[in-house]
């Protein structure tokens, strides 16, 4: 019998997903450990985002079985399925925040909609994770058209950890950013992660990221899961495309700078 500690906390066998004609999944197995932080990655197309619809139940599969906290994602009554969405968080591209309301609003909004509290207990707590996140007190007020993109994804963040979750995904959190600002939400992830025991699954396409806070990496191709392992181990895939992501100009100096951080 599996121990609760070692099961993974997400489980996908068999998941295929078609729109139309095009078949996108086809035999996706993984398995996400608790605690750690997984890396999706893959070429255009492969499904990275729609891997992660599918796992948190805005997408559903064609077949298949999705299992988080040991329970199906499929097989749920609305009441145990809403039960589970307040155990993870999500953001989405670009934070995905609501226009019309302002950042301390769109954090608050998870807990209107899953938590009975007092206006001032809520309001108090999306303070604390807007501040948790590194915004400013004045960014509460803004709206996100006041926001550069490094700013609307960390209200994004804090969104997705509203209602204190166990695992958080993250779609393509530093695409847009500056180096400088990817690597800063990079650290961002890497703290909350630990301070708050998460288990962060994070689409991505970002070398650096991969190299920075990852402690594995699951490679999409050929509407599969192809890899899964360690950077280290990822190095010594001998598969065209896999070889060429990890060992192309790109990976080389995002191993450099990896490698010169440490220095």
């Amino acid at each position: 019998m599996e121990d609760d500690a070692d099961r993974p906390i997400i489980r996908v066998r068999g998941l295929v997903k078609s729109f139309g004609n095009h078949t996108v999944h086809d035999g996706v197995d993984l398995d996400v450990r608790r605690g750690e932080i997984i890396g999706i990655v893959g070429g255009s197309g492969t499904g990275k985002s729609v891997l992660l619809h599918q796992i948190v139940g805005l997408l559903k599969p064609d077949a298949g079985r999705i299992e988080v906290f040991g329970e199906s994602v499929r097989d749920t009554s609305d009441e145990e399925y809403r039960a589970l969405r307040r155990r993870w968080g999500v953001m989405f591209q670009d934070g995905a925040l609501f226009s019309s309301l302002t950042v301390r609003q769109n954090v608050e909004a998870p807990m209107r909609e899953q938590l009975d509290l007092p206006d001032d207990l809520r309001e108090t707590l999306a303070g604390i994770k807007v501040r948790m996140v590194g915004l400013p007190d004045n960014a509460q007020g803004k709206y996100p058209s006041d926001l550069s993109g490094g700013m609307r994804k960390r209200a994004g963040f804090a969104r997705a950890i509203a209602l204190d979750p166990e695992i958080v995904f993250l779609d393509e959190p530093t695409a847009g950013l500056d180096p400088i600002g990817a690597a800063a939400f990079d650290t961002l992830i890497g703290q909350l992660q630990t301070a708050l025991g998460l288990t962060v699954f994070m689409v991505t396409h970002d070398l650096d990221s991969l190299h920075a806070i990852c402690d594995r990496v699951a490679v999409l191709a050929e509407k599969k899961v192809l890899a899964v392992g360690t950077m280290d181990e990822m190095l010594k895939v001998d598969h065209p495309w896999v070889h060429e992501y990890f060992h192309g100009p790109r990976a080389r100096a995002a191993l450099a700078g990896t490698a010169s951080e440490g220095d």
